[in-house]
């Protein structure tokens, strides 16, 4: 457009630049003036009318005059800020924001494009769950997923003030996420504890140089070795060197401690055993009544995002998969592949059918074995000691396969199964003279049914 502006310019001037002057002339020479009575025949310009080029003219005027000297945000959102700040400004002066044709009511109706996009509560009643949470091992407290780490730390540092021992030995386990240095680092400290234990005469024993290679090496780039050293009566001190000028810092093990040898064998082998404090999958176990929306599942982000860990593994994944496409695959590496393909889901919502058609909801880790999905139907039964089954889509059943994972069954993200009671037992019962109960789970939880 602004190129049409400029063409139709540029003539309008043409035109009023006057007669010409030939190359040939002197720069002194004028061109003869032509006689009115003989004007020069031209050809007509196919071009717009005059009532079009002074409508293009002032059109392009007006263009020029609308173009910011400065150059103004070039981000789509900051224009967007700018805008709805104009307009914000224009309502206020106008002194009746919600007017018909006020610019807040004009704001209020710009196409979705044109408007930044709203953030999206998790915990909107449209979502199947509001997102995926973990139960601290410690406090008992809920926590969301991307809260784990940092609310974990904190409740072993208040440990602390209860359990000094404890929390050091969770606090290496935890906060140390290289497994091979942990276990290189607690094993070089119960092989010092073992030395106390079996030379308690020896006094050599009792000293651990802090400056040596293999204590800096495997057990001072540890975090929480030296809250467990003071814990378990060790006491820094700066001692003499032979033939050395400056003394050394040393762990020296207390009398008090010394005396209480079996207490240093228990701390030793609870170091040993210890595992990293891991916050648990929280189930979020509902019950819903029977609804035509069981199979429809509408899942929060927190099903679908990586990790940069899982990211880094997909990307290898795929590089291996374009290497893989020169060659010929076997049925055993094909089967390897959509076995990968599925492990990119981490959780993985079920749903359980039950013979009276309620729901019983719950989120599993997509790598857990459907043993536990078992156990989890079996605790909400209110005869849990009646063998059942459950049946994945096609009736396919999974009490054959409980040692495979819901990724490897296909159960990834989400999927709807079909609860029934095995049919020897159903015979039975219906040859008693007996039927089996409508409503099969516990009364605490229908108390707490809901409606999908």
């Amino acid at each position: 457009m602004k190129k049409f502006f400029q063409e139709i310019k540029a003539d309008i001037k043409f035109k009023s630049a006057g007669p010409g002057q030939k190359l040939t002339e002197s720069a002194g020479e004028k061109a003869p003036k032509e006689k009115p009575s003989q004007p020069p025949v031209r050809q007509p310009r196919q071009g717009p009318t005059n009532e079009a080029q002074m409508a293009a003219a002032a059109a392009l005027a007006r263009l020029e005059q609308k173009q910011p000297r400065a150059r103004g945000p070039t981000s789509q959102d900051s224009i967007r800020n700018q805008v709805r700040k104009e307009l914000r400004a224009e309502a206020t002066v106008s002194g009746n924001p919600e007017a018909p044709g006020s610019n807040t009511s004009r704001l209020r109706h710009l196409p979705p494009s044109s408007q930044a996009p709203e953030p999206k509560e998790e915990g909107s009643a449209h979502l199947a769950v509001p997102g995926v949470y973990f139960t601290c091992p410690l406090t008992g407290a809920i926590l969301r997923k991307d809260q784990r780490d940092a609310r974990i730390r904190e409740a072993i540092l208040m440990h602390f003030s209860t359990d000094p021992v404890a929390a050091s030995i969770m606090k290496i386990h935890t906060f140390n996420k290289d497994r091979d240095r942990v276990k290189l680092g607690v094993d070089t400290i119960a092989k010092y504890l073992d030395n106390i234990h079996l030379h308690p005469e020896e006094e050599k024993y009792r000293k651990i140089k802090v400056q040596n290679k293999v204590f800096q090496e495997r057990i001072h780039c540890l975090e929480g070795t030296h809250e467990f050293f003071e814990a378990i009566g060790f006491q820094k001190v700066l001692l003499p060197i032979p033939d050395q000028e400056g003394p050394e810092e040393f762990y020296v093990l207390s009398e008090a401690a010394l005396a209480q040898p079996q207490s240093l064998e228990r701390h030793k082998e609870q170091l040993l055993s210890a595992e990293p404090v891991r916050a648990t999958l929280a189930r979020q176990r509902r019950v819903f009544r029977p609804s035509p929306l069981a199979s429809q599942f509408d899942l929060p982000a927190d099903f679908f995002n990586l990790t940069a860990e899982e990211i880094k593994r997909e990307q290898r994944l795929r590089s291996e998969a374009v290497e893989r496409l020169s060659v010929l695959r076997t049925k055993a590496m094909r089967e390897r592949e959509e076995q990968r393909e599925m492990r990119k889901y981490t959780y993985t919502l079920l749903r359980v059918r039950l013979p009276d058609g309620c729901l019983l909801q719950g989120t599993f880790y997509a790598r857990e074995r459907v043993a536990v999905l078992y156990g989890f139907v079996r605790e909400t039964l209110q005869n849990d000691w009646l063998p059942f089954e459950l049946l994945a889509s096609g009736g396919q059943k999974l009490s054959e396969d409980e040692n495979l994972a819901f990724n490897e069954c296909g159960l990834v993200p989400s999927a709807l199964l079909t609860f029934s009671w095995d049919a020897a037992v159903l015979e039975d019962i219906r040859a008693a003279g007996t039927q089996p109960d409508t409503s099969i789970l516990k009364p605490e939880l229908l108390s707490a049914i809901e409606r999908l």
